[in-house]
């Protein structure tokens, strides 16, 4: 008779070791799905920091910090995306709440002022960098330094920084350009013209520093097109804005010329060319 007590113990004791492995497997598996979960959002926020579209991106961010406003890489990707899709009015206070948050960095505070800086807020820009400490050294800190020297002309300052920037980057072409046209500014022809040609040196893509290597170069009346790389349309674009300028030092003969070689070089039509030409010819 005892038989059949001990079978029903057994099978009792089965049971609960079977629930017990399922209550443990299920378990397993959800923390398993857990840690997916956070890589694939890991992964997400990475790509749409990068590669998606801002605005995508802006989005995106606003759902999931709605869901954890106490994620402060949540709140960085929110803020990086409205500078990415140019909403800096936007992107102000977005920086600042980071900034404010448990977990902040220097480096936070160095993209605070860059958008600052986007939005036009130059004093508050520089009140932020400021507090940076100094041993933050890196390119963006320096660079955002060498531009709010600028505005103020603190000329010695600003070459001091730009110089330091250059050397913390690989690929300086962009503020070796932001350095000529502050050498512009001054009235430094020269020297903006020698950090023009390096800027292009370093990216030959940097059309807008060959853009200002032409207005360097016709400061000095020096109307002819430097040895650069350039396509047929940038040819046409730099003839143009050599034409204006030579106009505009009052060598007009020189600029309807250039004019004309703009609108013969375009290898579409050149409608701006082509009016800046006819008003000349008529006035």
């Amino acid at each position: 008779m005892r038989h059949p007590i001990l079978l029903a113990v057994c099978i009792a004791g089965a049971s609960v070791v079977a629930g017990c492995a399922e209550k443990d497997a299920n378990a397993t598996v959800e923390r398993a799905f857990e840690d997916v979960n956070a890589l694939d959002g890991n992964d997400l926020s990475d790509v749409m920091l990068t590669v998606a579209d801002p605005n995508e991106a802006v989005s995106y961010f606003q759902r999931v910090t709605a869901e954890k406003p106490d994620n402060i890489d949540h709140q960085r990707g929110l803020a990086a995306s409205l500078v990415r899709a140019k909403r800096p009015t936007e992107a102000v206070p977005a920086w600042k709440r980071v900034t404010e948050m448990p977990g902040t960095s220097s480096n936070d505070h160095v993209e605070y002022a860059d958008a600052l800086i986007r939005s036009g807020d130059w004093a508050t820009a520089e009140t932020v960098l400021d507090k940076v400490p100094p041993t933050h050294e890196t390119f963006k800190r320096y660079r955002l330094e060498a531009l709010v020297a600028d505005s103020n002309k603190e000329w010695k300052k600003a070459d001091s920084f730009y110089q330091t920037a250059v050397g913390l980057t690989t690929t300086p072409g962009s503020v070796m350009n932001n350095w000529g046209y502050s050498k512009l500014t001054r009235g430094d022809y020269p020297e903006a013209e020698r950090l023009f040609s390096d800027a292009i040196r370093q990216d030959g893509e940097l059309f807008t520093a060959k853009n200002n290597l032409i207005l360097a170069r016709a400061a000095q009346r020096d109307y002819t097109l430097p040895v650069i790389p350039m396509d047929q349309t940038e040819r046409a674009q730099l003839l143009h804005t050599m034409a204006l300028s030579a106009i505009k030092q009052g060598d007009v003969q020189t600029g309807k010329a250039l004019l004309r070689e703009a609108i013969d070089t375009h290898p579409q039509h050149f409608e701006a060319a082509v009016r800046s030409l006819r008003a000349l010819e008529d006035g």
